[in-house]
């Protein structure tokens, strides 16, 4: 995108959102960022347990000694969804609960907040907005990044040929707010266009910034597409990793978790490896120990994988 057509529409989000009367939960002043860790550590994508969180079976408050006591890993990626209000008073807590058990907010997983590739201006524009206050308290709990989603274009690029134009707009736009904090934009192949073959590493070329890249998911590609070597095209572009699988009872793995890690390997990745683990749970109403059982097994299981191919080799 050429330099005037961004600043027009940088000076239209701005323009959009005056009206709101709205103000960031959290100061840009205030805020304390952090570079992308290169370390190899282990953190839980939250969303692992999602099934016990809605089953009322934890809160933020929780999270921290879950990761530390239960799983004995290092980092939390959170889910917006999971946040009660983020005031001031409630971040403080969440960081001190973080520094208490020894364990990093890594990034926050941001869902239903706008569709950035949207065939109307005003919609995109609205959805950079609603994206901000995410850059701003990821800043503000030492997160280096904040997970976005590529939604409302078409299904295929031939159906939607100028989603990768609008796509790169509104990513720009929420980049030049995010890098004056040293915040990371990152986009997970979630459906749709964004896990289409090849379409997200174009995109990245298109943006084009430091702060701007990839979080490669092992299991968000639909049927028949070659997933080792999606993974293998995104992995230049990464700024993080989902390990994502699926086990059912007995142990078994939906993906070759062994071969997707060391895809990640050779490409000269090194950071947090996100657990996002699944549970092939039986059909019908489950008591809640049951879930929690099965949800914590998944994540131990993937651990183990993790500790197996990636740790043992630092």
């Amino acid at each position: 995108m050429s330099e005037p057509r961004r600043r027009d529409f940088l000076k239209g989000s701005l323009l959009a959102g005056a009206g709101l009367g709205l103000l960031p939960l959290v100061t840009r002043q205030s805020a304390m960022a952090y570079p992308r860790p290169t370390e190899n550590k282990i953190s839980l994508a939250t969303w692992s347990i999602n099934r016990t969180f809605f089953m009322g079976g934890w809160k933020m408050d929780d999270l921290p000694r879950i990761v530390r006591e239960d799983f004995g890993i290092d980092g939390i990626e959170h889910v917006n969804q999971f946040f009660d209000v983020p005031t001031e008073t409630n971040l403080n807590r969440w960081n001190q609960r973080a520094k208490d058990y020894g364990v990093q907010n890594v990034l926050i997983m941001v869902d239903h907040e706008g569709a950035m590739v949207a065939k109307e201006e005003a919609v995109r524009k609205q959805a950079v907005i609603n994206h901000r206050k995410w850059v701003d308290i990821a800043a503000y709990m030492g997160c280096h990044a904040i997970r976005c989603n590529a939604y409302g274009g078409g299904s295929t690029p031939e159906e939607d040929p100028d989603a990768l134009d609008r796509a790169a707009e509104s990513f720009h736009a929420l980049v030049d707010y995010a890098a004056e904090q040293q915040i990371n934009v990152i986009i997970e192949n979630h459906g749709g266009l964004s896990s289409y073959p090849g379409w997200l590493p174009a995109l990245c070329k298109k943006v084009d910034s430091p702060h701007f890249g990839l979080l490669p998911d092992y299991g968000n590609y639909p049927d028949g597409v070659d997933k080792y070597e999606e993974i293998e095209k995104a992995m230049p572009d990464a700024k993080g990793v989902s390990v994502k699988t699926a086990w059912n009872p007995d142990g078994e793995s939906s993906i070759d978790l062994p071969r997707m890690l060391n895809i990640s390997l050779a490409a000269n990745y090194s950071g947090f490896w996100g657990i996002e683990s699944g549970y092939q749970f039986k059909s019908g109403d489950l008591p809640i120990e049951e879930v929690r059982k099965g949800e914590w097994q998944a994540v131990l299981w993937t651990k183990k994988v993790i500790e197996e191919i990636v740790l043992k080799q630092g």
